[in-house]
Parts: C-alpha cells; sequence; structure tokens
C-alpha cells in the first residue's frame, strides 16, 4: 500500500511506524501538518491508499478524511478521547491503558475502531510509557488494523456517544491548573504522578527558590528527608524536593518566563544557580550501590564478572561533567577489569551524542560545541582502547548520531527489537560528526551502505542495521535485561576469552600502526571546525530550531519523497 503519513512533527512514534511499515513491504511517505492546503497538496502528489496520522494537534480536514481513508493512532483504549489521554492516565493512576486505531471523522476520536490494543501501566513517566508500551501497542495495532482492511472483510466498530454528542470517554486538555502540586499536601506518590503525567511536556509549573519554573524528570528518594516544597540537597544537577511523607528528585527545569533561558530544559542546578548556593551536596558513588530509591544518574555494577556501567542521561545527551565523569568510570574500571564491560545506557536513549541544550544555554555556544565534541571524544577513545575485556554496548533505547558511533566504540553492539536508531548527523544542519566514526563505521559497515547510511538522514530499526552491519545481535523486547545478563555472562565464561582478549589487543595495535586515532580525530575536528566557527551558520540555525521545538515550515524531502522530483521522474519512467 501506499501510506502517507501525516504528523505534527517526526517524533519517535512517528519514526517507529515509519520503520516498521517499511519493514511490511508498504511504500510510505512522510508529510508534517502544517496546514490544511500543504496537506491537500501532499495527498495530490502521492495517491496514498491510506492517510496514517500517529501524533498531530489539530483535526484533518473534512475535505481529505471524506475523501481518503484517514488513520488516527489515539494512545487510550476503545472509548477514551481526548487530547491529553495519556497524561490523564498517569495522573490517575489507572492499571491499564491501550492505543486505538480510529478513523477520522468531524468529531475528534469518535470514528470507528479499526483496532485498539491494551497493556498494562507502570509507574513511570510519560515520555518513558511513550516510547516503550504506547510504540509497542501502536505497531501491534497498526498492523491489526492493516490486516483487517486488507482482508476486506472487516466492519470497523462505532462506539456510542454521549448525551451531548461527545463520545463516553472524553476528557479535556489537561491544564497547569490540573497539575499543580501542593506541597503540603501531596504525597510523595501524588507529587510523582503529577509530575510524571507532565514529564516531556508541559511540564508542571512551580516556584522553586523564588523563580518560576517548569518541572521535569522526577525520580523517588528514600532516605533523605526535610520540609515539603523545600529544596534539601543537589546532586550532579538534580535537586531533591521534600514531600509530607518522603522526598522527590527533579533533575531538570525550564524558567517559565522570557528572560535568560526560557524554554530551555537544562539541569536544575543551573537554572536554580546562587539561589541555592547554601543547599548542600549529597554526592553518590558511582560505584556504591544504595539499598532505597533515589537518583543516580551514572551507576556501575558487577555481577558474575560482567561490569555494567549505566548513564541515563536526560533525552540521551551527554555534557562535558557527564562525559568527563564517564571517562574517569571507565579508567577506574580499566584499572581492575572485569571480564566482560557492559554499556547499558539508558532505559529511554542510549545516547543521542551532545547536549544540544547546555551547548545553546552558554553565551559562546560555538566553544560550548568545541568543548562538547571533544570531551565526547575522549570517551569514545577510553572505550576504543580499553582491550583488557570485550566491551558490550547493550542499546535498549533510542539512539542518535554521536550516540550510534560512540556505540560502534564496543566490540558488540546488542539492540533490543523496538530501538529506533539515527546514525546520521546531517539532520542538525550538516554536521560533519566526530566520535571516531571514520574510524569506527568502516570496520563495520560496507563503503555502499555507509554511504546510505549517512547520506539518507533516515530512522533505522535495528533489524535493517544488523543487515548492514551496524548491530551485531538483535534482542527480544520481552525479557531484554535478563537476555544481556546472560549473554554477558556466558561471553566471560567463553572457554576462548583469552583468545578473544588477545586478537583484540592484536587488532587494536594493528589498527593503530595503520593510522593512528589522534589522525582520525584530527581530520574529522578540521571539519567540525568549520561547523562551529566557519561562515555557514546552518549548525547553529538548527540547533536552534531544535532546542526551541520550532515547527518546520516545510516537509524535508528526505521524509516526503513524493516531493522528491529526481524521485518522481524515476517513478514515471519505471511506469
Amino acid at each position: 500500500m501506499r501510506i502517507l503519513l501525516l504528523t505534527h512533527s517526526f517524533n519517535s512514534l512517528s519514526q517507529r511506524l515509519f520503520i516498521e511499515l517499511q519493514k511490511l513491504g508498504h511504500e510510505v511517505s512522510v508529510e508534517f501538518d502544517i496546514n490544511d492546503q500543504v496537506t491537500a497538496e501532499a495527498v495530490r502528489l502521492f495517491r496514498p491508499d491510506l492517510i496514517l496520522a500517529p501524533f498531530l494537534k489539530r483535526a484533518i480536514a473534512e475535505s481529505i478524511w471524506r475523501e481518503h481513508l484517514c488513520w488516527i493512532v489515539h494512545p487510550g483504549p476503545a472509548g477514551d478521547r481526548g487530547p491529553s489521554s495519556l497524561d490523564w492516565a498517569i495522573q490517575t493512576g489507572v492499571s491499564t491503558w491501550g492505543v486505538t486505531v480510529l478513523q477520522a471523522e468531524a468529531e475528534m476520536d469518535a470514528g470507528p475502531v479499526w483496532a485498539s490494543v491494551e497493556f498494562p501501566m507502570r509507574a513511570a513517566c510519560k515520555g518513558h510509557l511513550y516510547r516503550h508500551e504506547v510504540a509497542d501497542a501502536s505497531v501491534t495495532a497498526v498492523r491489526q488494523a492493516l490486516e483487517r482492511l486488507e482482508s476486506d472483510r472487516y466492519t470497523p466498530q462505532r462506539l456510542a456517544l454521549g448525551e451531548d454528542g461527545r463520545p463516553g470517554g472524553w476528557r479535556p486538555l489537561m491544564r497547569q491548573s490540573d497539575r499543580r502540586i501542593e506541597w503540603s499536601r501531596h504525597t510523595t506518590a501524588e507529587v510523582l504522578a503529577l509530575l510524571r503525567a507532565a514529564d516531556g511536556h508541559p511540564g508542571v509549573r512551580d516556584r522553586l527558590a523564588g523563580l518560576r519554573v517548569r518541572m521535569y524528570n522526577p525520580w523517588p528518594e528514600g532516605e533523605l528527608r526535610g520540609e515539603p516544597g523545600a529544596i534539601l540537597a543537589i546532586r550532579d544537577g538534580a535537586v531533591c524536593l521534600g514531600t509530607v511523607d518522603g522526598a522527590v528528585w527533579v533533575t531538570h527545569l525550564c524558567r517559565d518566563d522570557a528572560s535568560g533561558n526560557g524554554g530551555l530544559k537544562l539541569p536544575a542546578a543551573q537554572v536554580l544557580g546562587d539561589r541555592i548556593a547554601d543547599v548542600q551536596e549529597a554526592p553518590l558513588d558511582a560505584f556504591e550501590n544504595p539499598d532505597y530509591p533515589t537518583w543516580q544518574e551514572i551507576r556501575y555494577r558487577e555481577r558474575n564478572g560482567v561490569g555494567y556501567l549505566y548513564f541515563d542521561c536526560h533525552n540521551g545527551a551527554l555534557s562535558v561533567d557527564q562525559c568527563r565523569r564517564l571517562t574517569a568510570i571507565c579508567r577506574r574500571v580499566k584499572a581492575s577489569p572485569p571480564r566482560v564491560l557492559v554499556l547499558m545506557g539508558g532505559a529511554d536513549f542510549w545516547s543521542n551524542g551532545i547536549h544540544l541544550h547546555r551547548i545553546e544555554a552558554d553565551d559562546h555556544p560555538a566553544e560550548a560545541s568545541w568543548g562538547n565534541i571533544n570531551a565526547m571524544n575522549d570517551l569514545t577513545r577510553e572505550i576504543v582502547e580499553l582491550v583488557e575485556c570485550p566491551v558490550v554496548a547493550a542499546l535498549r533505547g533510542n539512539a542518535a548520531a554521536g550516540g550510534v558511533f560512540f556505540a560502534l566504540a564496543a566490540d558488540y553492539v546488542w539492540a533490543v527489537d523496538g530501538v529506533v536508531l539515527n546514525p546520521h548527523y546531517k539532520n542538525m544542519g550538516n554536521l560533519y560528526g566526530s566520535e571516531y566514526w571514520t574510524y569506527l563505521l568502516p570496520r563495520r559497515v560496507r563503503h555502499g551502505d555507509r554511504a546510505v547510511l549517512l547520506e539518507q538522514r533516515l530512522p533505522m530499526g535495528v533489524w535493517e542495521a544488523h543487515q548492514v552491519g551496524v548491530v551485531d545481535e538483535v534482542l527480544s523486547r520481552d525479557g531484554a535485561e535478563a537476555d544481556i545478563q546472560a549473554r554477558a555472562e556466558a561471553l566471560a565464561s567463553d572457554p576462548n576469552w583469552s583468545g578473544i582478549v588477545r586478537s583484540k589487543r592484536v587488532q587494536r595495535a594493528r589498527d593503530e600502526a595503520r593510522k593512528p586515532l589522534a589522525r582520525y580525530r584530527e581530520e574529522e575536528m578540521t571539519e567540525m571546525q568549520l561547523n562551529f566557527f566557519g561562515f555557514d551558520p546552518s549548525y547553529h540555525v538548527a540547533r536552534f530550531n531544535f532546542v526551541h521545538r520550532r515547527p518546520l515550515s516545510r516537509t524535508p524531502i528526505h521524509l516526503a519523497r513524493h516531493r522528491d522530483q529526481r524521485l518522481n521522474a524515476l517513478t514515471a519512467d519505471a511506469s
């Protein structure tokens, strides 16, 4: 089928469906929902059999849904309706939720249901549920709906409406008044639910240390106690806030005003600055293993000869200080190495490379970019040169740009099915990229496939990544953690472990003699210097638009294939 993905932006769910639909053999093109005229033009150019809308912020025009089959992917079970579906589900603590594929009609979310898939809810942030349970259920529901459509024997089910004409499960847009935290009354569980339901966007408004802010990325704290609403401690940029029966960590804030870096999500302590100069630090070493819940951004654990290094950094971004802390930990591990080191990354994102928000907030973003990529390179080199044991990159979450190439510094790359990779830099203003990619990528990927990876700028599923050599093993999402552990321990107990390490050392020495790592870095950084300090401002413009969530005025040609005149000409010739 010819399927047009109509979406507000090419977010994680849109990318996941783009990959899955192509894997099923469908011809897929993307159009951003800019206005009705642009959408109508896209429909005319592409002539889709189906319009699929996984992420919209407004209704599809009647002139389109009356003439074409349009499906909405709604993040709620059959009968649920409204624009804040998942927010309400998290905040009210439902035990089961779901995703519904329904046909677009005049009444929002009220069309006939083609498929609905439910899943058990967990105590987790909205973004985490969206990228895992919601994304998995969306793929299942869309597949089910497509099978029903192709069978031509299924009649979509129309749900009854309420007395006011709205669907029975209609819930309104959740506003900040619905999200307000009352520190003197709300328990830790209630505070976490409010923060989790708003995480990612729009955050929860509050006033901390006299500053109006929005709060993001909450974690429970099991030991610290203090006055409700007060800032009790700082750790690695996060702040700990007291509740009536405990405390919570909030890792990121943005200023909720027009001054300063309004709108930029930054480490909480950085946003509050001197206002919290007297607040105590509560450091926690990465090698410590507390027996109570708390926030620990970077942690290292060893079990049965395997070391596991977790770096659950917000949105997968690695700042200068995070890179340096990881580099220092890798050096400590190297001094007393396990038999296998597994780089676990984070559950949502393995890594997305340099920290664009921190760079944008800097008074000198070009210099900040230079410092961040150098710190990232130092970390990558530490992994490349760690020859004392096999190293595994276990991708449980999505990875992009420098994060993908950082993963390639490992000897083995294992990825969980459903993870989305964006192994390219060019979407960020034609950024050249570093992280030793000119050394790491050719070790795995043929020249022709390398060009496709870097130039087409499209998301890649793990099975496609496995075919071209970026990923060595694809793991089932069910039981992924146990599978990673079992595989790592099997590698650690491999009878040929010494031979594996010896071969690794020999190959690294040969590669270094052929062309030193320093030369790869110098060549890459010569290009990056032009990106950061040269006359072409494309990277700086793209970074600004990205971190400030500026909507694009048109859909990029690499996504809107129906607008690629060269491709259309080839298609016409073939016909």
